[in-house]
């Protein structure tokens, strides 16, 4: 059974046919608020920065989806392999822009691009709006864009209309703008992102990272309390004492807590005792758990989070679990970010994409001796031509070959 997570692209003039389930409350007549307080992607966006793991698997994600470029049908369609190479006024390639789109997605659960053209219809540009600057309007058929949603002035928002409807804008361009969206039961104005269920261990990997960090500020040196004997007058020479024990014994401040007493006697009796901890290998333990649940929670793999490399790198097994990324994970979302882009290209520019396809390599390659060159060249993605004698050649004949520099 199929267990990838669908995708949903928000369209125009659709009709909500169930209330939503949950809170949805709305302060502001003019947009869906995204969370309680209308800034989930500002902590989203907070996490991702904070957890290296899930961090890294976000960011492995967004580029193993947007893979090495595209190829296309260069010759039956040159304006699409043109635009393939500069889609905005930015210079900005399709890879470059699927990328984007690609991260967000990921990382929110959500991403938005944006379509340019004119009345005519002589040019398109895509570009790609950070996700965290955009909200539902409250018609459902509109985003809103705005540059900080914690201080929203709607004089300071701009509006686009959902694709497939354009409206003409001050510069004269028309504009719409496409909002891809995970899939989530009882969400209906935004996607959810497909990690949710590992926020709690995110969460517990950033904090015993920061445990560690703690630790070797302190120079690593014990917890405890410190029992000062010492007879003072006022709370002035008390907080002066303790200034002087912080320097003289805490190393760090804040590890060790001082307790002034008067003992009665002549001897003193000041004393350090620490409070030793036995437990580094439990917190070992819960960090490595952590890990391992953040990759579960992508439906994501250990080797291409680079999570396995300290016990050796086996090539192998990286192929093979590349093949199934490959199968369950990236080509899916790669068809669900290019069939909005392929539509709009037919629609505006008349332009048949249906040859436009992403470029997959794995991170390292494993080939046999006895392929030869075009087989190898089919088996990346790339162009290949079982009739070029060059790319009739084995690949156990070419001591030092690059596959994408032949012809």
């Amino acid at each position: 059974m199929d267990k990838r997570k669908t995708s949903a692209i928000a369209v125009a003039n659709h009709t909500e046919p169930y209330m939503t389930i949950g809170s949805q409350r709305v302060e502001n007549e003019r947009f869906w608020r995204w969370g309680d307080d209308n800034l989930f992607p500002e902590a989203l966006a907070q996490m991702a920065r904070r957890s290296t793991t899930h961090r890294r698997i976000i960011n492995d994600k967004a580029d193993y989806i947007s893979g090495k470029g595209f190829t296309c049908d260069e010759v039956q369609q040159p304006r699409l392999a043109t635009f393939i190479r500069e889609v905005n006024g930015r210079n900005e390639t399709l890879r470059q822009v699927l990328n984007k789109l690609a991260l967000d997605k990921a990382l929110f659960g959500n991403a938005f691009l944006e379509l340019v053209t004119d009345a005519g219809h002589t040019f398109l540009s895509l570009y790609h709006q950070d996700a965290s600057r955009c909200r539902v309007a409250r018609d459902s058929e509109h985003i809103l864009l705005h540059h900080n949603w914690a201080a929203f002035r709607p004089s300071e928002a701009r509006s686009l209309p959902l694709y497939p409807h354009f409206e003409e804008q001050a510069d004269g361009s028309l504009r719409s703008i496409i909002h891809y969206k995970d899939y989530e039961p009882t969400y209906v104005h935004y996607g959810v992102p497909p990690y949710i269920a590992g926020f709690g261990v995110s969460a517990i990997a950033y904090k015993t990272d920061r445990w560690n960090i703690s630790r070797l500020d302190n120079s690593f040196q014990l917890s405890g309390v410190m029992l000062l004997d010492s007879t003072v007058d006022n709370e002035a020479e008390a907080e002066r004492i303790v200034r002087l024990a912080e320097r003289k014994f805490a190393g760090n401040p804040g590890q060790v807590m001082f307790v002034i007493r008067d003992s009665g006697d002549e001897n003193d009796h000041s004393r350090f005792i620490p409070i030793a901890s036995q437990n580094e290998g439990d917190w070992q333990a819960l960090h490595e758990q952590a890990t391992g649940d953040i990759v579960v929670a992508h439906s994501w793999f250990r080797t291409l989070s680079g999570l396995d490399y300290a016990s050796g790198f086996n090539a192998e097994r990286i192929l093979h679990e590349y093949e199934i990324a490959l199968n369950t994970v990236i080509l899916a979302e790669q068809a669900d970010l290019l069939e909005p882009i392929r539509s709009v290209l037919a629609t505006v520019m008349g332009i048949d994409a249906a040859s436009l396809q992403v470029v997959n390599r794995p991170p390292t390659r494993s080939k046999p001796i006895y392929m030869r060159v075009w087989e190898a060249r089919k088996a990346d993605g790339l162009d290949y031509d079982p009739e070029d004698e060059r790319q009739q050649a084995f690949l156990s004949e070419i001591t030092k070959y690059n596959l994408k520099s032949i012809d």
